[in-house]
């Protein structure tokens, strides 16, 4: 009967000395995961494996696609924990194991001990030798085949016994917060949440701005936003969502800029707001969801005009995508459905019909001498931000 979740990773083992760190962050955000779900869990780190023990009675489907959402696991192994009372009774617990997993009782098979307790009185090999045969004795049906088995059967000698055939694959990845905090610029659109969830997987803490412009962008367009960071959030642990009045700014620039410049001008006042509450919020740097010839403002020369304003480095995930690559992913987390719903944005409102493809930097920045005042607006958009807290927080160990 499985007991247990045995949670093993990839590259937080390479990590040396520091190893403890990403390990840690991994336990935390295991337990941030299985926050609220049946079963009571008890995470814990034990030489180079982590494991989440259940004390009561859970839904196993319900507890693996929780974990499937914590980066930094590569794979996840429902086991059966036992007590050392001897190898007699562990050959008991497999054989038993197996005739529940597989009750048709017919598959080859492998055993593949690990003695991490070297005062086993039995070594690797002697347990995989003595395993199997009991095994072929109680089920007449299997046979070994130590190159291409059908089933592994897995067993881990530690404190407790750990006994398990499955590995179900984990998103990968590093523990989210093991590489600092940065801002995500996050609209209604499919590519800005998958940028969230592509950066915090390489262990980024992120936050989100979003630009609201009512009353051209509804209260269901904003509400859109926050369904978009709760959604991401699932992986990316808590996400506080700053909301910028940015109808000021926008109207400002519609009547004093040209038309064909709009869309790069008003990107390059967001990037300056994000920039500035990043910096607040000791964030290390920008993220969007831009990539390179989608829309006219993701050119290279537009990218070049966009990134002037910007003293932060600007992350760009989806840069080499093309739109079905972001779009699979999008459908893979979640946040497909949301994003497509009829809820427009402000840049998606204030498109000119022929936007600039190959925009100048030094006409773009004499344009925008034409702004009266709009350094005031800026501020006033920043000192009045809106912060919601999207996702559940991690609870306190």
């Amino acid at each position: 009967m499985i007991t247990a979740f045995l949670i093993k990773y990839g590259e937080i083992g390479i990590k040396g000395n520091n190893r403890y760190i990403f390990e840690d962050a991994l336990v935390r955000q295991i337990r941030h995961a299985l926050y609220g779900i049946d079963g009571g869990f008890k995470v814990h780190k034990e030489s180079g494996r982590i494991y989440a023990t259940a004390t009561e009675s859970f839904d196993s489907e319900e507890v693996i696609a929780a974990l499937q959402k914590v980066f930094g696991i590569v794979w996840i192994c429902p086991v059966e924990e036992i007590e050392d009372k001897g190898f007699d009774d562990l050959s008991d617990h497999c054989i038993r194991f197996l005739k529940e997993s597989y009750p048709d009782g017919t598959f080859s098979f492998k055993v593949q001990a690990r003695r991490g307790r070297k005062n086993y009185p039995m070594d690797s090999m002697e347990i995989n030798a003595e395993l199997g045969g009991r095994i072929l004795d109680a089920m007449p049906n299997t046979h070994v085949d130590v190159h291409h088995p059908q089933v592994l059967l897995q067993v881990e000698i530690r404190n407790k016994i750990y006994i398990y055939c499955k590995e179900i694959p984990g998103p990968g990845g590093m523990p989210v917060g093991t590489a600092g905090k940065a801002m995500l610029l996050l609209s209604g659109g499919i590519d800005s949440p998958v940028a969230g969830y592509m950066i915090s997987k390489r262990g980024v803490q992120i936050e989100a701005t979003y630009f609201h412009a009512p009353p051209y962008t509804s209260e269901r367009a904003k509400q859109k936003v926050v369904d978009l960071a709760n959604e991401v959030s699932a992986f990316a642990g808590p996400i506080r969502l700053h909301v910028v009045n940015f109808t000021e700014i926008q109207m400002a620039i519609y009547q004093k800029c040209p038309h064909d410049e709009l869309t790069i001008i008003m990107r390059r006042y967001m990037m300056r707001i994000a920039e500035e509450l990043a910096k607040k919020n000791n964030c290390l740097g920008l993220i969007t969801g831009e990539s390179i010839g989608q829309v006219a403002s993701q050119t290279m020369p537009s990218l070049l005009c966009t990134n002037a304003v910007c003293t932060l480095p600007v992350y760009r995930p989806l840069i080499g995508m093309d739109k079905q690559e972001i779009i699979n992913i999008s459908e893979k987390i979640g946040t497909y459905d949301t994003s497509i719903e009829p809820y427009e944005d402000c840049c998606t409102i204030f498109v000119a019909k022929h936007p600039v493809t190959k925009p100048l930097l030094h006409v773009i920045e004499r344009d925008e001498k034409k702004l009266d005042g709009i350094e005031e607006m800026v501020q006033k958009a920043v000192d009045t931000e809106i912060v919601i807290s999207c996702g559940h927080e991690i609870p306190e160990e």
